[in-house]
This record gives structure tokens, C-alpha cells and sequence, in this order.
């Protein structure tokens, strides 16, 4: 049978980055909680947190923890029809859930559907931010219970259900555009003007040159982790990049930002998976979630 006061205990630890902390928002004393995670870890026979500033979990104390995600779900449902039942005890975590999702869509319209969730529905939020090609990882690895991906097909015990496409355009500054392109945008010329890359994830810049010219361009670039920043570095001179057409509209219309092709968006279509396990009781997520990008994403024709 689980040690549902150690696995709570584990759980704090992780989420607050120390043992005091944890001791604070459960009401016992750091005592407490570090001798119950201790005999979880003996129990399992692993270490389940790596000590330090803060505390991070290891593959396995991810994994409970994760458990006891979904743990917190169930019980918000449970106290909800027997409220007498909350508060008994020690001091209870709210559930928190773990989703992934790509920068560009926290920067544009994924904060929005959170927000509207969090308007009716307790659970807390721990989000993580990777490149939409690599957040179906997180649920692979049981990370998350939920992601914005670029992935369609379903991860195993998962489920898809698409979006739309976030819209791009290859945007530069006027001067930039002068500087670098004076004979046109060409694979030639690209190879040349310093483009903007997020990280080493990132593909988005060629994969629109491909699609555009039909080749792959070796071209120098600024590694820029930043979705405004990327706004502000085209703006500046610094470079050229794929944005968010959301993000840059208003600088295309003022003149301070150009189309590097003009009317040649590039669309990068992203999909909601969602864990099997928690599906159910993330239906109000999933509904704020899919609402708000069929308003704000490119749906297909």
C-alpha cells in the first residue's frame, strides 16, 4: 500500500525547492518531511531528490510525483461533493499540473486559454517551455500530463486533438532588408545576413527556407531564446527571423518591420495531447485550451 503522507511530503519537497518550505506548507516540521521522504527512498530503494538549492526530483521521484498529481485531481473532485473531508490533517498541497508547450505559443495565445481555465478551476500550473517538434517528449517520459505539440500522432497513451496552425512571417527591419538583400532574397543572400535561431531546437528558419527555395542554406545566426526578443532584434537591425504574425502585425503596418517574401506565411501546425489517465478530469482545460486556439490559430479551409 502507498505511503500517501511520504509521497505528499516528496511532492511538497519538489514543488517548493526545499525541505523547510515543504514543512511550511504541509504544517509538520522539516523533521518530518525529511525523515518520511527518507523512508520512501528506502522503501523504493532509490534517491528520489537530488539535494541542493533547490531540490529537484530524479527520474523516479518525477514519476511519483506525477503520481500524486493526478492524486490531487481526484481529491479536489472527491472534496468538492464532501467538503467536510478537506482540511482534515495536515495541510493539503493544491494539485498542480504539469503541461509543455512551445514558447511562441506562450508568447501568443496559450497563456489566455490558461487563464481562462484558472477563472473556474482550482489546480495550479507548472509549465514548461521547449520547441513544439520535442514537447511530446515531456509525455513520453511522463513529465507532463498534457502539451502543445507539433506532433500529430498520438503518443502512446495519449490523445491528439488539433488546433489550428500558429501563422509565421519571415520579418527584418527596412535598413536590414537594404543592407543584406539589395539584389533580392536569395538562397545566395541568405547564406550571408544573420538570421535569429531560438536554440539548437530550432528549425523553424530553415525549415522555411526549404519550403520557399526548395534547398537547405547553410546561413550564420544570433542565438536569440526569446520570443519578444525576437521581435525586438528584427526591429533592431539585429537579424532576420520567423515571428508570430500576431506579434509583428502592427510593426508590418508602421513600416518598421518587412516581409523578407511578402504574402508567404509560414504555418506551423500544433495539436493538444493529453494523458489517457487524466483526460477526463482535464476536460476544462482541454475545452479552454481548444476554444481559444480555434479563435486565435489558422484553421484549416
Amino acid at each position: 500500500m502507498l505511503d500517501y503522507p511520504a509521497l505528499r511530503a516528496l511532492a511538497a519537497v519538489i514543488r517548493t525547492g526545499s525541505f523547510e518550505k515543504a514543512a511550511g506548507v504541509l504544517n509538520v516540521t522539516p523533521s518530518a518531511v525529511s525523515q518520511r521522504v527518507r523512508q520512501l527512498e528506502e522503501r523504493v530503494g532509490t534517491v528520489l531528490v537530488e539535494r541542493g538549492q533547490p531540490c529537484r526530483a530524479t527520474e523516479k521521484g518525477d514519476w511519483l510525483c506525477r503520481h500524486m498529481d493526478q492524486v490531487g485531481l481526484l481529491e479536489t473532485e472527491l472534496f468538492a461533493q464532501l467538503p467536510a473531508l478537506a482540511g482534515e490533517g495536515e495541510g493539503a498541497l493544491r494539485p498542480t499540473l504539469p503541461l509543455a508547450t512551445n514558447a511562441d505559443s506562450l508568447g501568443t495565445w496559450f497563456l489566455p486559454a490558461l487563464a481562462h481555465f484558472s477563472q473556474e478551476s482550482d489546480p495550479l500550473l507548472d509549465i514548461a517551455v521547449d520547441d513544439q517538434d520535442h514537447t511530446a517528449d515531456w509525455l513520453r517520459r511522463g513529465r507532463v500530463l498534457a502539451a502543445v505539440t507539433a506532433l500529430a500522432q498520438p503518443v502512446q497513451g495519449c490523445r491528439s486533438t488539433p488546433l489550428g496552425s500558429l501563422r509565421y512571417v519571415a520579418t527584418a527591419s527596412p535598413a536590414f532588408v537594404l543592407r543584406h538583400f539589395t539584389g533580392g532574397v536569395t538562397p545566395e543572400a541568405l547564406g550571408r545576413a544573420p538570421a535569429l535561431t531560438f536554440n539548437r531546437k530550432d528549425r523553424l528558419q530553415s525549415g522555411w527556407i526549404a519550403a520557399n527555395f526548395g534547398e537547405a542554406v547553410t546561413h550564420p545566426t544570433h542565438w536569440l531564446p526569446s520570443t519578444q526578443g525576437f521581435v525586438d532584434a528584427c526591429r533592431l537591425g539585429l537579424g532576420w527571423g520567423l515571428n508570430p504574425v500576431s506579434l509583428v502585425r502592427d510593426h508590418l503596418e508602421a513600416g518598421r518591420l518587412v516581409e523578407l517574401l511578402p504574402g508567404r506565411p509560414y504555418d506551423t501546425p500544433l495539436f493538444w495531447q493529453v494523458s489517457r489517465l487524466a483526460a477526463e478530469r482535464l476536460t476544462p482545460l482541454t475545452r479552454a485550451v481548444v476554444d481559444t486556439a480555434r479563435r486565435e490559430l489558422v484553421q484549416p479551409e
